[in-house]
C-alpha cells in the first residue's frame, strides 16, 4: 500500500483527491494548518491528518502539493530536502511554468516529479472523462505508472509543456474567468436582481447565467492567484479590454457594418461552428430534459439520487416550481430538494434500490395445472409483473392426490409488495391453474 502526503489536503481540490485516493486503498494523510479542520477531514474520511508538512514528506511514497498557487513554489523549497529517495512529488497547481522549474531545480534528480492540472474542480464526482495535463521535464520509473493510473480511471490526458499549457490556460481559464465576473460586476452595478430575469430567460441565457455562476462562486483567492500568477495574463485582459471598447465605439458611432465586419471575423475564428452548435444544444436540452421528467412524474412515485452526496431520496412527486420539487417519502414526510442537485434514476437503478434497502416478501405457492403445461413459461410471465424481484420452481410433483392428467408446480416468489404476490396468484388462476 502506497503512503500518499497530500500537502494543504484539507479543502479544494486537495480534499477531493483524499476521497478518491482513500478510496482506491492507498494510505493516506493530508496536512492543513487548521487542525480543527483537519481533525473533522480526517474523521470524515477516514483518513490520516498531520500538521507537520516536513514529516509527512519524510514518510511518504508520493507527495501531491495542493497548496494555493501563490504558495506552491514556496512549499516545493521547504520540501524537497526532506523527501524520501525514490519517492516523487507532484503538484496540482493551474499554473505550470513556475512549480515544474521549481520543482526541477530544488530535487536535483534525487526525487522524481511530475508537474500536473486536474482541470477540473472540488464539486466532481466522477473522474472518467474528465482532464488531466501533465507537463513532465524529464520521466523517470514513476512517470509510466502514474499515467497508467490515470488511464484506467478513464481520463483525457493531455501531455505537453509548462510553457504551451500556461499559453492555453491563459484562455482557457484567464480569459474567460475575467470575463465572466466581469459580467457578474456588471449585472451587481446594474442593481438587476437575476431572479426577475428568470421570466425572460432564453435557454443560453439560463447556460451563462449557470456557468458565471459557478465561477464567481469559486473561491476569491483562488480567481485571483489564476490570474495574478499566470505570466500571460496581463496581455490576455488587455486584448478584452480593447475588444470590448472596440466594439463600444462602434455602436457609439452607429457604424453598423464595421460591426458586422468585428463580428464575422470573430466567429470565423472561433473553429467548427456546427460541432458547437451541437454541443450546446445538447446542454440546452439536458438543463430541461430531466425538469420535464419530473414535471410529467408528478404524482408517481420517483427516485432521486443527489449528484454531490450519492443519497438517495424516493418518494412521490407533490410539486415543483422553478427550482425545487418536493417528494413526498412512505411516512407522509415532505422533503424540499433542488432540482439542479439531483439525478433521476431510471427504472432499473431504482427497482435495484428498492431491492437493496426496502423489505422482501417471500411466499411459497403451490399450483395444480394440465400436465402439458410448461413451467418456465409460467415463471417468465410472473418475472414480469411489476414489483416482482424473482421467482423459482422449486419442486414439482405428479403423485397422489395429483390426478393422472395433471401436474403440481410449486412456486417461491420474492416481490417488494404484498399486491405483487397477489397479482401472482391471479395470473396462476389465468393459466388454469388451482392453487393448493
Amino acid at each position: 500500500m502506497k503512503k500518499i502526503g497530500i500537502i494543504g489536503g484539507t479543502r479544494g481540490l486537495g480534499r477531493t483527491l483524499a476521497w478518491y485516493f482513500k478510496d482506491f486503498n492507498f494510505d493516506v494523510t493530508v496536512t492543513g494548518r487548521d487542525e480543527i479542520v483537519g481533525a473533522q477531514v480526517s474523521e470524515d474520511l477516514g483518513i490520516k491528518y498531520s500538521n507537520n508538512n516536513r514529516k509527512i514528506a519524510q514518510n511518504s511514497d508520493m507527495v501531491i502539493i495542493a497548496v494555493p498557487i501563490s504558495s506552491t513554489e514556496s512549499v516545493i523549497e521547504e520540501l524537497a530536502p526532506f523527501m524520501k529517495e525514490g519517492s516523487v512529488m507532484i503538484d496540482v497547481t493551474s499554473v505550470k511554468e513556475g512549480p515544474s522549474y521549481k520543482m526541477k531545480e530544488c530535487l536535483n534528480g534525487r526525487v522524481e516529479f511530475i508537474p500536473t492540472h486536474p482541470v477540473f474542480g472540488p464539486r466532481t464526482t466522477d473522474l472518467k472523462g474528465q482532464i488531466i495535463v501533465l507537463t513532465p521535464l524529464e520521466k523517470g520509473k514513476w512517470y509510466p505508472k502514474v499515467y497508467r493510473f490515470l488511464e484506467d480511471l478513464g481520463m483525457r490526458i493531455v501531455e505537453t509543456t509548462p510553457e504551451h499549457h500556461d499559453d492555453m490556460m491563459g484562455v482557457v481559464q484567464v480569459l474567460t474567468h475575467f470575463s465572466y465576473i466581469s459580467t457578474a460586476s456588471a449585472i451587481e452595478k446594474l442593481q438587476v436582481d437575476i431572479k426577475d430575469t428568470e421570466n425572460y430567460e432564453s435557454p443560453i441565457y439560463n447556460l451563462m447565467i449557470d456557468t458565471i455562476a459557478r465561477i464567481v462562486s469559486q473561491n476569491p483567492h483562488l480567481t485571483y492567484s489564476i490570474q495574478h500568477e499566470n505570466k500571460r495574463g496581463e496581455k490576455i485582459r488587455q486584448a478584452l479590454f480593447d475588444s470590448i471598447s472596440e466594439l463600444k465605439e462602434t455602436l457609439t458611432k452607429e457604424d453598423e457594418d464595421e460591426f458586422v465586419e468585428i463580428a464575422l471575423r470573430a466567429t470565423k475564428h472561433m473553429g467548427d461552428i456546427q460541432a458547437a452548435l451541437g454541443r450546446s444544444d445538447k446542454a440546452i436540452t439536458a438543463l430541461t430534459q430531466e425538469y420535464n421528467v419530473l414535471l410529467q412524474s408528478i404524482g408517481e412515485e420517483v427516485g432521486l439520487k443527489h449528484i454531490y452526496s450519492d443519497t438517495i431520496h424516493v418518494g412521490t412527486v407533490k410539486e415543483i416550481d422553478l427550482d425545487y420539487l418536493y417528494l413526498e417519502d412512505e411516512n407522509n414526510k415532505v422533503k424540499k430538494l433542488r432540482i439542479s442537485n439531483v439525478k433521476v434514476l431510471n427504472e432499473g437503478e431504482l427497482h435495484q434500490w428498492k431491492i437493496n434497502n426496502q423489505k422482501i416478501y417471500t411466499r411459497d405457492i403451490s399450483a395444480v395445472f394440465n400436465r402439458k403445461s410448461s413451467p418456465h413459461i409460467i415463471k417468465d410471465t410472473l418475472n414480469r409483473v411489476e414489483d416482482i424481484i424473482g421467482v423459482e420452481i422449486i419442486d414439482i410433483y405428479k403423485g397422489e392426490p395429483i390426478k393422472e392428467n395433471q401436474i403440481s408446480y410449486t412456486f417461491k416468489i420474492l416481490s417488494l409488495t404484498e399486491d405483487a404476490i397477489e397479482e401472482c396468484i391471479k395470473i396462476l388462476t389465468g393459466f388454469g391453474g388451482i392453487t393448493r
